[in-house]
């Protein structure tokens, strides 16, 4: 027996026992209901009260489980959700910044106030942050100040605090904020730019698992084992 017809097989057996692994867990999972349900149908019947009762048993118990307060898993999983929901909305927030503050730009050096350019940068923002600015408008409305409702809307949203800064010193102090704004798009262009870079700078650390357990893994079969094994067959 050469040693190409051992190392295939023993190879083909390691893959299926990784593979294998998954569906193991899985079928671990199954609940007690459903097991007690299924010895349930193929009891004798002289036992059938005492499994019935402990299967309510089993149902009571699974529902004060279900009752009790989240444990420590389901609050860690809760944690990293929203974290991860809230980077989302921060990375779409400072994607779509740049945009609003050209709009703003725009609207101030065509004379508008800074409520009425915030008024057509609602119009026309992108909707991650049109319903923050919205809100401001809204607030406005219902007789909120206007710096109180900017103010408001930075605290909600802290992405927007340079903006509402730059939108309350031209309404105080009659400061002209079409610089402010290009100075603060050209800003976040930036920032937007170096962050892309550093993405893709961790592509490749990403890219080594794939690379090194199913890319190598494949070459190695499909190229050297069958070199090896046309070699040894040859002794």
């Amino acid at each position: 027996m050469t040693p190409s017809t051992v190392g295939l097989p023993l190879l083909g057996a390691a893959w299926g026992a990784v593979l294998a692994v998954p569906i193991a867990r899985r079928a671990t999972r199954v609940a007690p209901v459903t097991r007690a349900a299924s010895l349930a149908t193929h009891a004798r019947p002289a036992h059938g009260g005492r499994l019935r009762s402990w299967i309510r048993a089993l149902a009571s118990t699974r529902a004060w489980v279900a009752r009790r307060p989240p444990g420590v898993v389901t609050r860690v999983l809760t944690s990293v959700l929203g974290r991860n929901r809230r980077r989302a909305v921060d990375a779409a927030l400072a994607r779509d910044l740049p945009v609003v503050l050209d709009l703003l730009g725009v609207a101030v050096g065509a004379g508008c106030t800074p409520y009425l350019a915030l008024e057509v940068a609602v119009q026309w923002s992108p909707a991650s942050i049109a319903t923050a600015l919205a809100s401001v408008v809204r607030s406005c409305a219902l007789g909120l100040d206007f710096a109180a409702a900017l103010d408001q809307t930075a605290r909600a949203t802290p992405l927007l605090r340079p903006l509402a800064d730059a939108l309350l010193a031209s309404d105080r102090l009659g400061v002209p904020v079409g610089p402010v704004l290009a100075r603060l798009a050209n800003e976040e262009r930036t920032a937007l730019r170096r962050n892309a870079e550093a993405h893709a700078r961790r592509i490749p650390v990403r890219l080594l698992f794939p690379l090194v357990f199913l890319v190598l893994p494949a070459f190695v079969l499909l190229t050297v084992v069958p070199g090896l094994a046309a070699g040894l067959g040859r002794l």
